[in-house]
């Protein structure tokens, strides 16, 4: 008979409670033999020849155990780990394997140092739904993936917060602790998002959120992209009203798979099949005798690890106010929260982009980290979210690519502040009587039944409506980028994430006698191998609406503003022309539009704006590509007709 894996356990209490009920029904089937528990703290009712020791080295030693368990504070995780493995044990390393990516990495080194096994503690990723989700998806039962969701929301009373000394934790003692909803409680809805993508997490995005009074984050979403373009979004919470059910969701452009991974229930096509489990220390048992792989070897949970580190990087939560939630005797819950996070899963979007009144567009900037190394990363540097375009060592506008707004917006990348050379800005972003408006971008109304433009949509013979239409605009790389300008690449996608179209942006601040321009081009690439239709509120009934396309929304302080072009003055003569140039101007400034493809949609009276209209009268059918080019020249002071038209000339010759 094989004899037992002798086995050492550290960390008794709290979780490992848990470890030491599954010892003794191992024990029983003699798989293992439970030969020593390492505590700072003593720990009773343990079998009698069990020894006990403060000193995880000495313990392994002195048993002489073959394997370790780790379940300790987060943050000691990496120095008792390393140590561990360099006395001679393999390791069953519960989740997170460490509190810093570093830590991560020096544990990753004993194992190849020693030779050892390390197995990481996510108990869903030893679930045979994994797999199985995988296979479906290979075997091309939902057609290419779009992207995953997962979302979890779960109820933690205040007492949770109060158990040890770390709980809800960012660091303790200067030591990084990162004890966060997406770290710990619900780290598997990551790491097994993560897992069932199978691919390599290219860069991540958080916002984390707190209603409890603790460090860390107790509701926090993030969408991952990985490296072959595939979206990951993960929406999580402890402020439910009671336990929800955590679980994925992979789209796919002909169906769904659901996986909810705490029950290892798969549905698919209208079936529900649930999968067994593998104990992870039956398993390192069974490697250690050559029997099996492990199923979570350290290296398998990198990803998270990434996501772990960005999270870590973060700024504090942002204080979710006690407006927005029941404040209970035993425990804070956000109303809806549920379905807040089952909303991110079905339209892979952040807490921001849902329109939830305690993530605001006036959120800090998110979190972003690259996890590539600098030399993949390329010439899209990951850790940005705002570029800046110089002329003459001038900054003169600053470019949004990741952008923290409501989905409500269209959210899509911006350039604003935009400001003149004498440094008077000349753009307004998102004014209260318009909240879509956002300095300078690329806004489409209706882009095959999705709205790019933000706020109500359009509809014939009823008038604005909120439809849940709005499609959103993601940056994905710079093709080239220096101080005056770059080319980047944007994906246009649906309210449900499907892609749309596929974008090249051109964008360049070119220096004039005394002002400068901005050439702005973007051709749009039809992805959904049918006619693209681009509609705007004129083609649908509401006469001179023609807004969509190229738009400028400059500042609605602004008194004294006039518009005219060569040959006409005032928004009644201007609005619905073709003329080949458009100035907008006040006493501290002039903007000067040129372009010859549409007629211009202009607003003076209402609040101040200007764009070409890609679909003043009738919808515009994109069957391959649209190509459009907006050159604008940005000048300090009121230009006469004279000026504008000698400019307008200069700037696009």
């Amino acid at each position: 008979m094989t004899e037992p894996v002798r086995v050492v356990l550290a960390g008794a209490h709290g979780h490992g409670w848990w470890h030491l009920e599954n010892l003794r029904r191992l024990s029983a089937a003699r798989t293992v033999e439970l030969a020593g528990v390492c505590d700072v703290r003593p720990v009773e009712g343990l079998p009698e020849g069990v020894a006990f020791s403060g000193d995880l080295e000495e313990l392994i030693r002195r048993t002489g155990a073959e394997a370790a368990i780790l379940c300790t504070p987060i943050h000691t995780h990496a120095d008792l780990a390393v140590r561990a493995l360099r006395a001679g044990a393999h390791l069953l390393l519960e989740k997170p394997p460490a509190s810093t990516y570093e830590g991560y990495e020096r544990i990753a080194a004993a194992v190849r140092e020693t030779g050892l096994a390390c197995q990481v503690g996510f108990q869903s990723l030893g679930s045979e739904a994994v797999p199985a989700v995988r296979k479906l998806v290979r075997d091309g039962a939902i057609g290419r993936v779009t992207g995953i969701g997962a979302a979890g929301a779960w109820a933690r009373p205040y007492s949770y917060y109060s158990r040890v000394p770390w709980a809800g934790r960012r660091r303790a003692d200067g030591v990084d602790v990162v004890d966060g909803v997406l770290t710990n409680p619900l780290a598997h809805a990551v790491a097994t998002a993560i897992a069932v993508s199978g691919a390599e997490v290219e860069s991540v995005e958080v916002e984390l959120y707190r209603a409890n009074e603790i460090e860390a984050d107790d509701t926090s979403s993030a969408r991952l992209r990985m490296d072959d373009g595939t979206t990951v979004t993960v929406a999580v919470s402890l402020c439910a009203d009671r336990r929800h059910e955590p679980y994925l969701v992979v789209h796919g452009e002909t169906g769904r798979i659901r996986l909810t991974y705490t029950e290892d229930r798969v549905e698919f096509g209208g079936a529900s099949a649930t999968h067994p489990r593998t104990d992870l220390l039956e398993n390192l048992v069974a490697h250690l005798r050559g029997e099996a792989d492990l199923l979570v070897p350290l290296e398998r949970t990198a990803g998270f690890m990434r996501v772990l580190e960005a999270v870590r990087l973060a700024p504090e939560p942002r204080v979710i106010p006690d407006a927005f939630q029941e404040v209970g005797a035993e425990q804070r819950v956000l109303p809806g929260i549920a379905e807040v996070t089952a909303a991110s899963a079905e339209r892979l979007a952040l807490y921001s982009e849902l329109d939830v009144p305690w993530a605001p567009t006036a959120a800090a900037p998110p979190a972003l980290a690259t996890t590539g190394s600098s030399d993949s990363a390329g010439p899209d540097e990951s850790d940005e979210s705002a570029v800046g375009l110089d002329v003459g060592g001038v900054r003169v506008a600053e470019y949004v690519i990741r952008p923290r707004l409501p989905g409500t917006s269209s959210p899509r990348p911006y350039l604003h502040p935009v400001r003149t050379l004498g440094g008077t800005v000349v753009t307004e972003f998102a004014p209260a009587d318009h909240v879509h408006h956002l300095g300078v971008s690329v806004a489409v109304s209706d882009l095959g039944g999705a709205n790019f433009w933000g706020g109500r949509t359009y509809v014939r013979d009823h008038g604005p409506a909120w439809l849940g239409d709005h499609g959103s605009q993601r940056h994905l790389a710079f093709l080239r980028r220096d101080p005056a300008g770059f080319t980047e690449t944007l994906s246009w996608r649906g309210p449900d994430g499907t892609e749309i179209a596929l974008e090249e942006r051109e964008v360049r601040a070119v220096e004039l006698d005394g002002c400068w321009a901005l050439d702005f081009s973007f051709t749009l690439t039809n992805l959904t191998g049918a006619p693209l239709e681009v509609r705007s509120s004129a083609t649908k009934g509401r006469t001179g609406a023609g807004y969509g396309g190229f738009f400028w929304r400059a500042p609605g302080e602004t008194a004294d503003r006039e518009v005219f072009t060569e040959d006409a003055e005032g928004e009644d003569r201007v609005h619905g022309s073709t003329a080949p140039w458009l100035a907008l101007a006040s006493p501290g400034w002039t903007l000067v539009f040129a372009q010859r493809s549409d007629p211009w949609f202009v607003r003076t009276e209402e609040y101040p704006g200007v764009g070409p209209a890609l679909a003043w009268e009738r919808p515009l059918v994109v069957e391959d590509a649209l190509a459009r080019r907006v050159v604008t020249v940005v000048a300090d002071g009121r230009l006469d007709r004279a000026a504008a038209a000698a400019l307008a000339e200069k700037a696009t010759t």
